[in-house]
């Protein structure tokens, strides 16, 4: 799941990439024009006012630029920024020593906030809403309440599960935005600024033909410039051109949509073994082995964002955008009214 090439989860290359190429500036991040320019009018407010900017959450799917936000406010204030990741923090002794660390007006940004432990999180709310901490020593009759004056900062959270992050936390992020998939227009933009500073010669084919099949997410448009870089470097002079770009990414199995080799195996299973369906996600896993939960949580949202896939009460059902996609006939599903009625309500479930 970590090592797909059109995955939007961080992976190992990711990082060194992802540093070279990260803006310092507002003014530099392409996209979410409206998210922008809300945060760019609340910092400025911030610092005339000589406070810390209230606390931020970001949401949204991977890859989106969360991250990369959290570091370009951190810069546009002038402030130190502080790393860590909801997984990373166990007890709450952790997180006391993390805030504790912070100096005024610093912000601290922890990434999948969603999984947060509740004493984790319970030692965060006093710390947020009127910066002191607050815990229990001992046990017993020799128990004491120590409370703990800690300086001024903002908490940025990012996660891909806005419904998971615990109502209590959620409720004193003063500012809460989601990051949607970008457009190609936008994308386009930022490989052109990529390819830029990679030293990269890019055709505007060649820009275009990457943008389309980067699912409308920087981190994967990044990635496949940085593959189709390799194939011009070695194969093209190292310029990219439209055609050199749909033979790299040919070599890779990426279609014109940005659906890779599992894509098709989901679909085709559902198509070719299920008639289209609908069939139950576990019947699906065992066909291409591959676990249920896996399938549910990386593969079908983009299936479903393209239309290709509908969810229903009976399973998986395959839509005719999907068929046409594969380049097969869509079946006819004629058959008695009550029939094409009860098939049309659990595709349009």
């Amino acid at each position: 799941m970590a090592d797909r090439l059109v995955g939007g989860q961080t992976r190992e290359e990711d990082a060194a990439l992802d540093r070279s190429l990260r803006p310092r500036k507002l003014a530099d991040f392409v996209g979410q024009e409206k998210v922008k320019e809300n945060l760019r009018i609340a910092m400025e407010a911030a610092v005339q006012r000589g406070e810390p900017l209230d606390h931020v959450l970001f949401y949204g799917p991977p890859g989106m630029g969360k991250t990369t936000l959290a570091s370009v406010i951190a810069a546009e204030m002038g402030v130190n920024i502080k790393v860590t990741s909801g997984p990373a923090i166990e007890r709450a002794g952790d997180m006391a020593a993390i805030v504790t660390g912070l100096s005024a007006h610093d912000l601290l940004f922890i990434d999948e906030v969603h999984r947060l432990g509740r004493v984790v999180e319970e030692v965060l709310y006093p710390a947020m809403e009127d910066f002191f901490l607050s815990w229990v020593m001992g046990k017993g009759l020799g128990a004491r309440s120590i409370n703990l004056k800690v300086p001024p900062f903002t908490l940025v959270g990012a996660t891909t599960r806005f419904a998971a992050v615990a109502a209590p936390l959620r409720s004193r992020f003063g500012i809460v935005y989601r990051l949607d998939f970008y457009d190609q227009k936008a994308i386009q933009e930022l490989l052109r600024r990529s390819a830029a500073i990679l030293g990269v010669e890019a055709q505007p084919e060649g820009v275009e033909e990457m943008a389309r099949r980067s699912r409308g997410t920087p981190r994967i448009a990044n990635r496949l410039l940085k593959r189709v870089r390799d194939y011009a470097q070695v194969a093209a002079d190292g310029v990219i051109t439209g055609e050199v770009a749909k033979k790299a990414l040919g070599l890779l199995e990426i279609d014109d949509l940005g659906l890779d080799q599992v894509d098709h195996q989901v679909l085709s299973a559902i198509v070719e073994k299920f008639d289209g369906g609908p069939v139950g996600l576990e019947t699906i896993a065992a066909c291409i082995n591959e676990e249920a939960d896996t399938i549910m949580d990386v593969y079908e949202p983009y299936l479903m964002q393209l239309g290709f896939l509908s969810r229903t009460p009976r399973g998986r059902v395959a839509t005719r955008l999907a068929y046409n996609h594969l380049g097969l006939p869509y079946p006819d599903r004629s058959g008695p009214p009550g029939l094409q009625k009860s098939l049309w309500q659990e595709q349009q479930a």
